[in-house]
C-alpha cells in the first residue's frame, strides 16, 4: 500500500496542508492513520476522496460538496445522490431562467425618455394591464424602485422603471414567481446599459456551461472514489 504525507495531497491541488488537516476534520476526507508519533499517514484512497471533493465544489458549492462527501462517508449514499439531484435542478432552472431573461429582453421594446416621461403608478398599470396593487407589490419585493415626487410623495415611474416593469410583467407570464422575477430584473438593472446587459447575460451563460461541465468531473471524481471504496 502507497501511504503519501499531508504534503503531497496538499502538491496535487495547490492547497496548504492546513487546508487537507481541515478537510480530514470535517469528514470530506477519511480520518488518516497515524504513525507511533503522531505524524498522519494517507493513501490513495485519501487522495481520491479530496479529488473527489474539490471536484464537487465547483459544480455544487463548498456546503453542499462537504454534505455530500459526509453523507458517503456515513453510508448514506441516497442522501448523498439527493444533495447532487439538488444542484442539478437548480443549473436547470437557472438555465431555463436565464432563457426566460433572453426573451423578455428581446420582447421589450426600447423605452426613450421621450416616449415614456414620469409616469405615475396608475398610468404604469394601465400600460402593462394590471392594477396597481399589483405594481405596489413589485415594489415591496424589489422590483420596482421607483422616485417620489418631492412635492406631492407621489411615486413616479422613469423610463427605467417602465423597463424593469415590463421585464417583471413577462416573467410572471411566463410563471415565473415573484422572488426569482425580484433577482433577475435586479441584475439587469445593475447591468447597466444595453451593452453591459448582453455581457452581463453572455458572462452568466458562461457560468452555467462551467458549472455543468464541473458536474460532468465531479461525477466522474466521485464515482472512481466510490469504486475505490467499494461503496
Amino acid at each position: 500500500m502507497i501511504t503519501l504525507r499531508p504534503t503531497d495531497l496538499a502538491r496535487e491541488h495547490h492547497i496548504s496542508t492546513q487546508a487537507v488537516r481541515n478537510y480530514e476534520r470535517d469528514g470530506f476526507i477519511p480520518a488518516a492513520a497515524r504513525t507511533p508519533s503522531g505524524y498522519r499517514v494517507y493513501t490513495e484512497v485519501h487522495a481520491a476522496a479530496l479529488r473527489a471533493f474539490l471536484a464537487l465544489v465547483p459544480a455544487y458549492g463548498h456546503s453542499a460538496s462537504g454534505q455530500i462527501m459526509n453523507a458517503v462517508h456515513s453510508d448514506e449514499i441516497d442522501q448523498a445522490l439527493t444533495i447532487i439531484d439538488r444542484g442539478h435542478g437548480q443549473l436547470l432552472r437557472d438555465r431555463e431562467t436565464l432563457a426566460a431573461v433572453r426573451k423578455a429582453v428581446s420582447e421589450v421594446a426600447e423605452v426613450s425618455p421621450s416616449r415614456s416621461g414620469v409616469r405615475t403608478i396608475g398610468e404604469l398599470a394601465h400600460r402593462l394591464g394590471v392594477t396597481p396593487a399589483t405594481v405596489r407589490n413589485w415594489e415591496d419585493v424589489g422590483i420596482l424602485t421607483p422616485a417620489r415626487d418631492p412635492a406631492t410623495g407621489y411615486r413616479v415611474f422613469r423610463a427605467d422603471d417602465v423597463r424593469d416593469a415590463e421585464l417583471a410583467h413577462l416573467l410572471r407570464r411566463g410563471g415565473y414567481p415573484l422572488d426569482r422575477v425580484s433577482t433577475v430584473v435586479q441584475q439587469i438593472r445593475s447591468a447597466g446599459g444595453t451593452e453591459a446587459l448582453t455581457r452581463a447575460l453572455r458572462e452568466w451563460q458562461g457560468k452555467l456551461t462551467a458549472r455543468g461541465l464541473a458536474m460532468l468531473t465531479a461525477a466522474t471524481r466521485l464515482d472512481q472514489y466510490l469504486n475505490l471504496t467499494g461503496r
